[in-house]
């Protein structure tokens, strides 16, 4: 399906209706603000400040709500004092996202709108995000999954376009590896690293993943600190910050994610990086399904197994059956 026809998906969905989107500003959410700005009846951006975003996370998505006309709230929500959330527990972003959508949800009904989206895009589905079993329990649309729109996809649109969005939008928790406990001092050694990062580098998106002592530096173009006196400036702030090791991470940050399945013979699959709740799964499929066990869902043309592995066969092409996978993959319930 071709691009321009799925930004029309997303226009007949969003069309004439009151939404409420959650905001960040980034690439998802500024394409649904943006596409609902020209067609909805009324349209309001919600942003959460858990304190634990970068810095000028929140003036971003002030601008960006001003330049496409449409109104803005943001809910403060201080993270800090939420001692579960600061265990950093595998499933954090599962517990975090449940805290944001209940604001965001609250918020909108309050405010008379009957339409509530995020900017999930199909590209989410294929990577390990729990998170989006909160969108499907409170009932958040996701026009964009809908639309089969995958994050390269949703780029070149907005470039295409040049629609500004930031690339710095993600929480600087999700630097801090799970089961190691989260604190102030932590997220702040990593923002002035990030900070400092992204102005040696000139990159945008940057990240500094938090291991202790040891900070692993990660930006989305290599070549701009490859040179001696970049690196040694990198290591000596960085270390000045309070790492005792710096490490650089030679694979570039990449958030064009497309979705590419193995086809051969009419037979395609897919391993997730998740395993599947074959019981919540059943729930959703229901009349689809033409044979079950504990392991496994059995569809017309595709097996869902519950190590995450998706097969699928008798496809005439390669075009139908990533179609098909594309089709299916909001209908699997994963475990956490």
């Amino acid at each position: 399906m071709r691009l321009e026809n799925k930004i029309d998906i997303v226009e007949n969905i969003l069309k004439d209706k009151k939404v409420a989107i959650g905001f960040s500003g980034g690439a998802d959410s500024t394409l649904i603000t943006y596409i609902a700005s020209k067609v909805s009846s009324d349209v309001l951006a919600i942003t959460i400040d858990n304190h634990l975003f970068p810095d000028n996370f929140l003036n971003h998505t002030k601008e960006m709500a001003s330049q496409l006309g449409v109104k803005h709230h943001i809910i403060d929500l201080n993270f800090y004092s939420d001692e579960d959330f600061l265990k950093n527990l595998p499933d954090r972003c599962h517990s975090c996202r449940n805290q944001m959508y209940s604001g965001i949800r609250d918020y909108a009904m309050n405010a008379g709108f009957d339409y509530i989206c995020d900017g999930n895009n199909i590209s989410d589905l294929v990577l390990d995000r729990p998170g989006i079993l909160i969108t499907y329990g409170m009932d958040f649309k996701t026009p964009l999954i809908e639309a089969k729109l995958t994050s390269k996809e949703i780029h070149e649109y907005l470039n295409r376009n040049n629609i500004n969005y930031s690339k710095s939008t993600t929480c600087l928790a999700t630097r801090i590896k799970t089961n190691t406990q989260i604190t102030s001092d932590k997220i702040e050694k990593i923002r002035k690293s990030e900070n400092y990062l992204s102005k040696i580098s000139g990159c945008e998106l940057v990240k500094v993943r938090d291991f202790n002592e040891i900070g692993i530096c990660e930006v989305e173009d290599i070549s701009k600190i490859t040179e001696q006196n970049s690196l040694n400036a990198i290591n000596d702030k960085l270390k000045s910050y309070g790492y005792k090791k710096v490490c650089l991470n030679l694979s570039p940050i990449d958030d064009n994610e497309e979705i590419f399945i193995n086809y051969e013979n009419n037979k395609f699959n897919y391993q997730l990086p998740y395993t599947i709740n074959i019981n919540d799964t059943k729930k959703v499929l229901r009349k689809k399904i033409i044979g079950e066990d504990s392991e496994k869902i059995k569809l017309e043309k595709i097996c869902i197994n519950q190590n995450g592995l998706v097969e699928g066969h008798n496809y005439e092409n390669y075009d139908e059956a990533l179609f098909d996978f594309m089709d299916i993959l909001p209908q699997i319930r994963r475990k956490i």
